[in-house]
């Protein structure tokens, strides 16, 4: 075994801060403790490189754009603690965990306490755990003990399957358009987080690495046979600052985090609804007619829409993009699209880019006053390639350039109308990282923050539209991002390619997403780049699409066509079909984004996120849980007709939404999966808020409510609460929004349903529908009143 002679010694104990100093050197380590489960460990030389940070905003829905205090603990509970030490050894303890330092090379064992006993959980590689005053050479290293029996899960937007192990992966955000969903790395995301499950013991934890450099995590992929069995994290800048998260469960892992990097901004509901795009719309020289037929032909083809991607050629001059400019010639007149389009009870999304072409109108502007990411010498504009040009990021720790960009929005596109801001190619990419940005005052380099960037952009695109119009809720899009992106944006993963890979991998990639809390998301649907998707598959990327929060088809077909619900005649009732669906089951997805804003609660999961004691759930599948009650087995590939789906182990098993079939968990069973739709299963047990009204385009805000009613199959109660507010205004903020409770009690010879409402928010509605599966042969009894069964099993009732 190498020896180490990098001895530390304890020198404070302070608030919930223990300090450490390399003995013969100039290394500081912080311990924080934090609370009862979560540590954070942060190493560096001399002083911190970056003072400040912009992802750890615990419990908060948005933080001053120049970052908080790294340094500042407050907003945590700060537990107590014991602390025992010698010359060699450090003993930390609170009631949940344990770490055990060896101060010679502060490598940590960590150890979880539950019912009595301490389990433990990692351990820090026993030779070169750190990169301890430079003795691994540059950057930032932490190299983990890795078992054959560890699942790894999260690091976000990632590709190939959803379980991380004996992979490696590239945390640099690109721009990777027509992308290979199993294979490409890096994507357009930072998430420096993922979560370990041993499968012996079942305890999981995360690690989460606050650090914005370009970085690798290697998951075992790499082996030296001196140091044994191990993983590693490495950031080319910055200072090793991380947080170890104890579950012990997956879920609590994902929760905690979601917490710790701020809250799910809470969206109109108008933001679920189908939104149509294309690139071609906007690149074609009369696109203000193509955009206007778009209304014509939802309403000929009874396609209900609720908003509209405007993508960015509708800024362009000659063949480029320039942000905040308008093409008259292709939109005479702006005020006029966007007054037809909310006639028709559509909202308009406008991509926006971060990056002036060198002979943008306003660029000298910009340049003069320094407001551009600036090159290595700090005195002249980084130029970069971008699309068919050369240009220039706008540096966005830049007070000026931070409320020029915000100016921009508000006179260029709010004032217009348009109600959301998509922003968009905003990765970043300026390879030079000794390019400087502003730093708020405190110049720094641009490898030690690129993701940040996006992160400001979309938060100054935020306060534009909040400040605009402080009444409603903001509804932005992102592409890139990291951690603390849910603040302000939906998101979705990217220029996707034309396949049925696509459409299996995507599923994989979502639920890396999910796992590392970022919760409202969705996938091109239909495909990006590419050929335009064939009939078939068409249909089922719209049948998978329309179960996540964003639901949204958009394309750059390589033939010039675009994908659009009416392209192929012959499935047309197919693809109507399934929209109509998912306006049905609004109020399920709506009530999602609530406990994913309210109470940290993913959206879409993997199936052993709620049956975690199910090994079998941890195979890798193609299925999704969308909340607790609903399974979507999608189907991803040509010509299946039928589907294998896993249930899951639950004591009163799954119904079969489509054929009405009830099954025992735990066990697989084929599907029937026709082109008229793809198999989903519901939780038995569960209670399905649907949107009862029979919605056209024309009549797509209308809302009525029912409940559809899968009971236990013998004993059992189910609790169920619907939030219910306007879905639009921040009303919900002064208190005015409903609970409409559903309490259901089952036993061998009646089902007992009790509903009633509580809040200050008048509901649409006074009466709803109960749907119960045709062969339920139960007595049912609606708030005390006893029903005669009917055919088709469906009752109607006043809310008590």
């Amino acid at each position: 075994m190498i020896k180490e002679n990098y001895l530390f010694k304890l020198t404070k104990n302070e608030d919930n801060v223990i300090d450490f100093k390399l003995v013969e050197g100039n290394t500081y380590v912080k311990v924080f403790v934090l609370e009862e489960d979560i540590i954070r460990f942060l190493m560096y030389e001399k002083e911190l490189k970056l003072d400040r940070t912009w992802l750890v905003a615990p419990g908060m829905d948005d933080i001053e754009k120049e970052g908080r205090n790294r340094l500042d603990i407050s907003p945590f509970s700060k537990p107590e603690y014991i602390l025992h030490y010698d010359d060699l050894t450090c003993t930390i303890e609170t009631s949940k965990i344990k770490l055990v330092i060896n101060l010679n090379g502060m490598k940590t064992t960590w150890y979880a306490k539950l019912n009595g006993s301490e389990v433990k959980f990692a351990s820090d590689r026993k030779t070169q755990a750190y990169n301890i005053e430079g003795s691994l050479g540059k950057g930032v290293f932490h190299y983990l003990e890795r078992s054959i029996n560890e699942q790894y899960y999260g690091l976000g937007e990632k590709a190939g399957i959803a379980e991380r192990h004996g992979r490696s992966f590239k945390m640099m955000n690109v721009d990777a358009m027509g992308y290979d969903a199993e294979t490409t790395d890096p994507l357009y995301k930072h998430v420096p987080f993922y979560i370990t499950r041993n499968k012996e013991t079942g305890i999981s934890f995360g690690i989460f690495y606050d650090n914005l450099s370009t970085s690798i995590f290697d998951m075992g992929k790499e082996l030296d046979n001196y140091h044994g069995y191990y993983r590693y994290y490495y950031a080319e800048d910055g200072d090793l600052d991380y947080y170890i998260i104890l579950g012990p469960k997956i879920k609590d892992v994902t929760q905690k985090f979601s917490y710790l990097t701020g809250r799910t901004i809470f969206p109109p509901k108008w933001s679920i609804g189908y939104s149509g795009s294309s690139m071609h719309y906007t690149d074609a020289p009369n696109a203000q007619e193509r955009l206007q037929k778009f209304i014509e032909l939802c309403k000929k083809y009874d396609i209900p829409s609720d908003s509209f991607h405007l993508s960015s050629g509708y800024t362009s001059i000659g063949k480029k993009r320039y942000v905040f400019n308008w093409n008259r010639d292709k939109f005479p007149s702006p005020e006029d699209i966007v007054n037809y389009y909310h006639e028709n009870g559509v909202k308009l999304c406008a991509n926006i880019k971060p990056v002036l072409l060198i002979d943008h109108p306003m660029y000298k502007e910009l340049e003069e006053n320094k407001m551009f990411v600036r090159d290595k010498t700090g005195e002249k504009t980084e130029i970069v390639q971008f699309w068919d040009d050369l240009g220039a990021y706008v540096d966005f720790t830049n007070p000026k350039a931070y409320d020029w960009w915000k100016k921009q929005v508000t006179e260029k596109l709010l004032k217009y109308g348009i109600d959301s801001t998509w922003n968009d190619n905003n990765e970043y990419e300026i390879w030079d990282n000794d390019a400087k940005a502003y730093g708020f005052g405190k110049e720094i380099s641009i490898g030690q923050i690129r993701p940040l960037m996006s992160l400001l952009m979309m938060k100054a695109s935020y306060e534009a539209q909040k400040e605009y119009n402080p009444h409603i809720r903001p509804y932005l899009i992102s592409r890139s991002g990291c951690p603390g992106m849910q603040r302000y944006v939906q998101t979705w993963s990217g220029d996707n390619r034309t396949c049925y890979k696509t459409i299996k991998f995507n599923i994989k990639m979502g639920i890396g997403l999910s796992l590392s809390g970022i919760y409202n998301f969705g996938h091109d649907v239909g495909g990006f780049a590419g050929p335009a998707p064939e009939p078939e598959m068409f249909v089922r990327w719209v049948q998978n699409g329309i179960f996540y929060p964003r639901f949204t088809i958009h394309s750059w077909n390589d033939d010039g066509t675009a994908t659009e619900p009416w392209m192929y005649p012959e499935v047309l009732p197919y693809i109507r079909q399934a929209i109509k669906f998912r306006v049905k089951i609004t109020p399920y997805i709506y009530n999602l984004l609530y406990r994913a804003h309210e109470y940290y609660e993913p959206i879409i999961r993997p199936t052993f996120y709620n049956f975690e004691n199910d090994p079998k759930t941890f195979e890798d599948c193609d299925d999704f849980m969308l909340g607790d009650d609903m399974l979507i087995a999608s189907v991803v590939e040509k010509g299946q007709y039928e589907r294998e789906v896993y249930l899951p182990k639950h004591n009163d098993g799954w119904y079969d939404y489509h054929t009405g079939l009830w099954y025992e968990g735990g066990q697989k069973v084929k599907v029937p999966a026709p082109l008229d739709y793809s198999p989903l299963l519901i939780r038995g047990g569960a209670i399905i808020p649907i949107n009862d009204a029979d919605i056209t385009f024309e009549t797509k805000s209308r809302d009525e409510r029912g409940f559809m009613i899968f009971p236990h199959k013998h004993n059992g109660r189910t609790e169920f609460k619907l939030y219910e507010d306007d879905g639009y205004t921040n009303d919900y903020k002064k208190g005015i929004f409903t609970f409409v409770n559903v309490n259901m009690d089952c036993d061998d010879e009646k089902i007992n349903i009790k509903i009633f409402a509580e809040g200050k928010y008048k509901l649409p509605y006074d009466v709803v529908r109960i749907y119960l599966p045709k062969s339920e042969a139960r007595q049912i009894i609606i708030n005390g009143k006893t029903f005669d069964k009917n055919n088709e099993n469906i009752y109607e009732t006043y809310i008590g």
